[in-house]
């Protein structure tokens, strides 16, 4: 009789978060829904508009003193800076956000998106560019808070169905920002009927692209400030956070630990930091973490491939084609992830379908070193574009991934108070990573090219070492949740 307690107790410890039993699906909280959708927007327009127009950004300002080679290392420090700044408060901005609401930190990191967008879109040395950049991802917490949310409004029979909508997001900010990295860069160069006589835009060729994105979390904050409304059952005002006694806090600390002296129930209350580290915690952030790591790798390579001169590796494209390129792989993956991801979820399972993800990254950094020999032996012809559009197309399996990990994050949190947390704990392993990534793949590349390692290529197979190790990681997920 106690050995059949004890693996009931067991069998509760290991039930992940939001299953329950078999019941028809609720209708999703559309309004609201809508809305946290429309947020989270933000953070792939914010990080990707720079990506068509950040290597000659390096290359107008001299930074390089002309040297092609070094390009790739000052392109990746300013797209990691986002990341890193990230990694190191996300983790706050989720606690706070269990404490205080997640609508006042929200609106605090669109004020600090906005901001810094513009200060980006002004900055003349790199020294600028540093300060703007760090202060966007430091200021910005929103995107671990709004995955919070979502599971808040939700319950375990219409969960799946409303994550199925996050990549579909992701892949509309990763459409539109090229577009607006690509086609609005240097305005009055490629316009001159419109801008050719703004003096500002002639000064400042980048700002007009970042203004969008700013100006777009601008109004992001008066939206949210209007009409999102609040999904934590008891917050604290900021006053009573930031003006409490030792005793107060001691009390909240005991509180956290699962003492008996709140006044709400434990499943109302988030646990401690300690408590959170289980192991479905923490492999969900491992798995997290790698997926970013060579995601992001290769979301920052392929503009630096594309913009590379055909000499050194690359194709040598202009940042208007580069941001086509983009665009099309953006309205591709939308339309995938529209029909056929919920499916994918249904019929795979979350697992799978994110191992499946990580699987099909192989042979697309390896589409890379073929789409070099093509250039450099064949020129421009239809092989070439017929390459890169097999590799367009391969790139919608990590988007897939995304999706699928969102929700293996959110079900290993210990309950719901706590997916602030969860999801800032889980974001520290992304952002970090996703710091690294660009860093990384842009300085191996120059690194390569520059000392000819396999033919230029080394970058190629070190990265999918790297997922090798990914999957080894994607084996300790549960099956199912």
């Amino acid at each position: 009789m106690a050995g059949a307690v004890a693996n009931q107790e067991v069998q509760d410890e290991e039930t992940p978060l939001l299953q329950g039993q078999t019941k028809a699906p609720t209708s999703l909280p559309w309004p609201q829904l809508s809305l946290l959708l429309f947020l989270q927007l933000g953070e792939p327009l914010t990080s990707q508009v720079i990506y068509p127009f950040a290597p000659q950004l390096i290359r107008d300002l001299n930074i390089t003193n002309g040297d092609e080679g070094k390009v790739g290392y000052y392109v990746g420090v300013i797209e990691s800076l986002f990341f890193f700044t990230q990694a190191c408060t996300v983790f706050h901005w989720g606690r706070l956000s269990d404490r205080v609401g997640r609508k006042p930190v929200i609106l605090i990191g669109l004020l600090g998106v906005s901001i810094s967008m513009y200060c980006f879109g002004l900055s003349k040395t790199f020294w600028g560019l540093v300060v703007s950049r760090a202060l966007n991802g430091a200021l910005n917490g929103n995107i671990g808070i709004m995955k919070s949310m979502m599971a808040e409004l939700t319950d375990s029979s219409n969960f799946a169905k409303a994550y199925a909508y996050g990549p579909i997001v992701w892949t509309t900010g990763g459409t539109i920002g090229p577009i607006i990295g690509g086609s609005l860069s240097r305005p009055a160069e490629q316009f001159p009927s419109l801008f050719g006589n703004s003096e500002f835009l002639k000064k400042y060729p980048y700002f007009l692209p970042c203004a969008v994105p700013a100006t777009y979390a601008a109004c992001a904050w008066l939206i949210t400030y209007a009409f999102m409304k609040e999904t934590v059952k008891h917050p604290v005002s900021f006053r009573s956070l930031l003006f409490r006694s030792g005793e107060q806090q001691k009390s909240d600390d005991r509180s956290l630990a699962g003492s008996e002296t709140t006044p709400h129930s434990d499943s109302e209350q988030p646990v401690s930091s300690r408590s959170l580290m289980t192991f479905r915690v923490i492999s969900a952030a491992i798995n997290f973490g790698l997926l970013c790591l060579v995601e992001i790798s290769f979301r920052a390579m392929q503009p630096l491939f594309f913009s590379t001169p055909v000499e050194f590796g690359g194709l040598g494209l202009p940042p208007s084609t580069i941001g086509s390129i983009l665009t099309g792989f953006g309205f591709l993956n939308g339309f995938f992830q529209i029909f056929f991801f919920a499916r994918f979820i249904r019929y795979w399972g979350p697992k799978k379908v994110f191992t499946f993800g990580i699987a099909a990254m192989v042979p697309l950094f390896l589409s890379f070193p073929v789409i070099s020999y093509l250039a450099r032996t064949q020129g421009f012809t239809p092989a070439l574009w017929i390459a890169v559009a097999i590799q367009i197309i391969l790139a919608i399996t990590p988007t897939m991934s995304g999706g699928a990990i969102f929700m293996i994050v959110n079900a290993s949190a210990p309950n719901k108070a706590s997916l602030g947390a969860v999801n800032g704990f889980c974001q520290i392993a992304g952002s970090a990573t996703r710091a690294i990534g660009p860093a990384m793949a842009s300085s191996l590349f120059s690194l390569s090219i520059e000392n000819n390692y396999l033919g230029g290529n080394l970058v190629y197979y070190i990265l999918v070492a790297i997922v090798g190790v990914s999957l080894c990681a994607a084996s300790i997920l549960p099956k199912s949740i």
